[in-house]
């Protein structure tokens, strides 16, 4: 992962959903997590010797190496669970699962990490032009630090540390039937930031 330099970002951490929240167990588990790219590359060169070839374990520059946490079970409903996110600045992942799974909007950390996996069939579905909106409208809320006004949270009382703004990473993975790069391409141009992609020939 060192090899992505500068555009390693957050570390994403899925949970299956046979995996039930147990708050000393998640706790041991946010404590041995490095939390910078030098204890990420430190932690590396403890590679045992199954380890062959090429590898890279020289971190890009000494940076915060952040963490994001995506649940599948309903035991993780929990303000104990946010509290541990918080304290250890690791962002709950947003996922859009259909229903499939919970789905909360926590913010934890000084980012937000978002997940689109369909908006009606997991990991098929598409997005229409009105729930890109309403997704573009929540992201344009936590990049300037602020919440949106009907969030689902597990702790209400548990306000996120007041920030100007927040770094989102928002990845679709509606991608069976091809609609991932469509519905990707219309939220870049909500926020026009679709000016330097490359294009095909014919577009």
């Amino acid at each position: 992962i060192f090899q992505l330099g500068r555009k390693l970002g957050p570390i994403l951490w899925q949970f299956p959903p046979n995996f039930k929240f147990d708050a000393d167990v998640f706790e041991s588990f946010l404590e041995q997590l490095p939390h910078t790219t030098d204890q990420a590359a430190a932690l590396a060169r403890q590679h045992d010797s199954h380890l062959h070839g090429h590898a890279s374990m020289k971190a890009y520059k000494k940076k915060p190496q952040r963490h994001a946490v995506e649940i599948r079970h309903e035991s993780f409903v929990d303000p104990a669970f946010v509290r541990l996110l918080k304290r250890y600045n690791t962002a709950l992942v947003i996922a859009d699962t259909g229903g499939k799974w919970p789905y909360r909007e926590d913010v934890t950390s000084d980012f937000v990490y978002l997940r689109l996996h369909g908006a009606e069939e997991l990991y098929a579905s598409g997005y229409t032009a009105q729930a890109l909106k309403r997704w573009g409208d929540r992201i344009d809320a936590w990049s300037h630090g602020k919440q949106p006004d009907d969030a689902q949270l597990i702790a209400p009382r548990l306000k996120p540390k007041a920030r100007k703004s927040r770094e989102v990473f928002c990845y679709f993975d509606n991608d069976i039937k091809v609609r991932a790069p469509y519905d990707a391409r219309s939220l870049l141009q909500r926020f026009h930031l679709d000016e330097n992609l490359a294009t095909a020939p014919g577009e």
